[in-house]
């Protein structure tokens, strides 16, 4: 078994270009164990948003290594990267990112469809009996709640049954109960299927909640305790 599910080493990242570049992550070194829960937390614009795409192979780093499951990532191409991605790591997004055009469950079945897997829609409509939405098969987004969105999109996240799940602020479009219903789904199934998780909150309950939390400002982290009562 890995000792570490991601390992960052001095990572650092710009964005934009010219005199817009603005330098987002500054030096960051961090390792999280396979099956932690680890919050990242921190004031608007400290950058976790970007580290959280940096682990998951969205957003390349200037310098500095990144190893996912073993993997380094600087040494994957961007197909290999791609399809490391779709079997690897599942990606939970604030406004959920479903096809309007396609149902729950052809939403679903998506990423199993284009990795050519012959029992896409069964596994797809296994996940969303798994999140709750086996009634909601044939829905499109627009006849969803927010909630119900959310919980396609993580049915998503999960049908390639990744061992690490990110997720960037799953709540922050859904009223209080409707995110706390998401937050336990999103540890049931961390816990049910050992997944490691890595989300980005505001919400310090929240990150009460996780095993960790890493705090950053101005792309550095400012403290990494081994729990979030350290």
């Amino acid at each position: 078994m890995q000792d570490k599910a991601i390992s960052l080493h001095d990572v650092d990242l710009s964005l934009g270009r010219g005199a817009a570049r603005v330098h987002i992550l500054k030096g960051l070194t961090l390792d999280i164990a396979p099956g932690d829960a680890v919050g990242l937390v921190g004031p608007s614009g400290s950058g976790k948003s970007t580290l959280l795409m940096t682990m998951a192979g969205l957003e390349r780093p200037d310098s500095g290594r990144i190893i996912v499951e073993g993997t380094d990532l600087a040494a994957l191409d961007e197909d290999a990267l791609a399809r490391f991605r779709g079997r690897r790591i599942g990606i939970v997004f604030q406004s959920f990112h479903l096809v309007p055009t396609m149902t729950a469950l052809e939403n679903v079945a998506l990423p199993l469809e284009l990795a050519g897997n012959g029992e896409a829609f069964e596994r797809a409509e296994a996940e969303l009996q798994a999140v709750g939405l086996g009634h909601r098969l044939h829905h499109y987004p627009a006849q969803l709640s927010g909630g119900e969105q959310q919980r396609v999109a993580i049915a998503r996240a999960i049908v390639p049954n990744p061992a690490i799940l990110v997720a960037d602020e799953p709540t922050g479009n859904l009223d209080e109960a409707t995110g706390q219903s998401i937050i336990d789904l999103l540890f049931a199934l961390k816990r049910d299927r050992g997944a490691t998780l890595v989300l980005v909150t505001h919400d310090l309950n929240l990150a009460r909640l996780c095993d960790r939390t890493v705090r950053l400002r101005s792309g550095r982290i400012e403290a990494d305790p081994t729990s979030v009562s350290a």
